[in-house]
């Protein structure tokens, strides 16, 4: 309470001209303060003033255990300005229109009705959406994932296979939409009746009706996976795992044991993109958000990225999107 009354404080000796000339971010940040200081102060549960900020999904992580609602092309609006590492872990329907967006590496076209599963620790970046997309989605803070990690029941995915999408029956598709009400009606009428340890139930259920419509949807299309397919799989898992380090082919073909040509070859068939394509868009990918969603120096991003040298790191990001790292990050053209 005094914590929450200090912020409360602070903001009023500033005022709100000063908040006014703060960047998006910052602005942003001190959105989440304030409505944190409302809720001690009021002992009103966060959640509940959560829900006012019309469904409003934070960019890299939940402030509170979790939230579920409804988006719109509002909110998807909000991650097509650049990539962001989503820490948390999302499950999220498609229930109306479409979408198309890439997490790490590989771009996904969201068709009605698929639903999706959104490993933590991902970079996301929705590039187009239609006009009707409305998406129901339940999100779990990295926080809460990992203090009830023996409890919670998740996918088993790859790094590369960040993203998993099973594509719902009509069927399928009511029973969502009814489940995800119930579940808005329970909070609705009672805050306290979904609280952290019933959620772990609740999250549990929704993973074990979306592995159910995985392995329902694996059968009907169970084909076998070719030697090309199988090597672009595990080429796209090294390079999420390594890119930070190994900044060329040759050291993921050895790790592989495979030649340079026949990886190159088989990459560009499997995929139509060269390998050093992929290797590239990792490093961009993560460069891009960082830059935008941390005030780290621009050398300490240079060498979280495996570049010793800040310079040939300005060289290599200007080479790849057109603009230095210091223009990106300003939002200069």
């Amino acid at each position: 309470m005094r914590y929450a009354n200090s912020m409360c404080f602070l903001f009023v000796c500033f005022g709100m001209e000063a908040v006014m000339n703060l960047n998006k971010k910052m602005k942003k940040y001190i959105k989440m303060m304030l409505l944190f200081c409302l809720s001690e102060i009021f002992c009103v549960p966060l959640q509940k003033i959560i829900r006012t900020m019309q469904n409003e999904i934070p960019l890299i992580d939940c402030p509170i255990d979790y939230i579920f609602g409804e988006a719109s092309g509002r909110v998807l609006n909000e991650y097509m300005r650049f990539p962001c590492k989503i820490k948390c872990g999302v499950y999220a329907f498609m229930a109306k229109g479409t979408a198309r967006a890439t997490v790490n590496i590989t771009q996904y076209d969201f068709q009605e009705n698929d639903v999706l599963y959104l490993a933590p620790n991902s970079f996301f970046l929705v590039h187009e959406f239609s006009e009707d997309a409305r998406v129901i989605y339940i999100v779990l803070s990295s926080s809460f994932l990992e203090k009830n990690a023996y409890s919670i029941r998740r996918p088993r995915l790859t790094m590369m296979d960040a993203c998993q999408i099973v594509h719902a029956t009509e069927e399928q598709k009511r029973v969502i939409l009814h489940f995800s009400e119930l579940l808005e009606e329970a909070v609705n009428c009672s805050p306290s009746m979904i609280d952290s340890e019933r959620m772990v139930h609740v999250y549990n259920l929704i993973h074990l009706i979306y592995h159910d419509y995985f392995v329902a949807n694996s059968e009907t299309k169970s084909q076998p996976m070719d030697r090309k397919t199988e090597i672009y799989q595990e080429y796209s898992e090294l390079v999420m795992k390594h890119y930070q380090e190994w900044h060329h082919v040759a050291e993921y073909a050895s790790a592989l044991h495979i030649t340079v040509p026949h990886l190159c070859s088989t990459i560009k068939q499997a995929s139509s993109r060269t390998a050093g394509d992929l290797i590239v868009d990792a490093i961009i990918t993560d460069a891009k958000a960082q830059l935008k969603l941390s005030i780290a120096p621009i050398k300490e991003i240079a060498l979280s990225l495996g570049f010793e040298n800040v310079a040939f790191f300005n060289r290599f990001f200007k080479t790849h999107t057109g603009m230095t790292p210091k223009m990106y990050r300003n939002g200069e053209d």
